[in-house]
């Protein structure tokens, strides 16, 4: 059974533009079928300060992988692009790949929560999320990711470049 998720990229180190194409050369060589694809964003860092900012884009995703598994090649394509973790809260990074959404379901363990907890409060998320999927559905806010965007309160705009 194919799953659908949905994958948030971002960059703010290096040639960005460049490490969001490797990443989602990356991807498909993992045999991951990109469906849909936002246009790239550009934005200040959220959660702390640096005078990189930050390039995004949204993926809509189809694969048979359960979203561990999911997580495990992401965390591969990151580590084989060169990305350093630092669990000193957010740094900035060459590239970073993260689940956003899982079919029209909930998920969470020890590893991974899904929808992603903090994706309801930020532009640079949101902005091209509602580009690809402006009337999904938050599992667990049953709200429209287009609803979320335009009540949304981050005072720190994206915009599309």
């Amino acid at each position: 059974m194919n799953n659908q998720f949905y994958l948030i990229l971002g960059s703010n180190l290096g040639d960005r533009f460049q490490m969001l194409l490797a990443a989602e050369e990356l991807i498909i060589s993992k045999g991951i079928h990109i469906i849909r694809k936002s246009g790239i964003y550009e934005s200040e860092p959220w959660g702390f300060e640096s005078d990189q900012l930050f390039l995004n884009q949204v993926f809509l995703i189809e694969c048979s992988l359960k979203p561990n598994d999911l997580l495990i090649i992401l965390l591969n394509i990151e580590e084989k692009l060169g990305r350093k973790r630092s669990f000193n809260g957010y740094t900035s990074r060459n590239i970073d790949i993260d689940i956003l959404y899982f079919n029209q379901e909930a998920y969470c363990d020890n590893n991974l929560i899904i929808p992603h907890p903090r994706l309801h409060l930020r532009d640079f998320t949101l902005r091209p999320l509602c580009e690809i999927a402006p009337d999904y559905i938050h599992p667990k806010f049953r709200v429209k990711n287009i609803d979320l965007l335009q009540n949304l309160n981050d005072l720190n705009p994206s915009r599309r470049v």
